[in-house]
């Protein structure tokens, strides 16, 4: 896990909304596009980002991806957070 990328990933209001949205229920893609105003590229893209930071991950079925969150980065970065709010060494900058 690389805490800049997920600190690049939640930095977007759309992408913790999405994240937000994802801890009631897993999503398709089409059901999260559902919820916002902006275009399904747009969500895609921001699915993408989420995705690489290891923050989401998708199943495939048949023609649509199916999100998850990645409960075990978010662990690892409460872990990494709560460390650094003890003052005890963490990850290197």
């Amino acid at each position: 896990m690389s805490l800049d990328a997920v600190y690049k990933a939640m930095a977007d209001p759309t992408r913790r909304r999405i994240l937000e949205l994802l801890r009631e229920r897993p999503l398709t893609a089409g059901e999260v596009a559902d919820r916002f105003v902006l275009g399904k590229p747009t969500i895609s893209h921001h699915l993408a980002r989420l995705a690489e930071a290891d923050l989401v991950y998708g199943e495939r079925e048949g023609t649509s991806i199916t999100y998850h969150l990645n409960l075990t980065v978010f662990e690892e970065l409460v872990t990494t957070l709560m460390a650094l709010w003890k003052g005890e060494p963490g990850e290197p900058p």
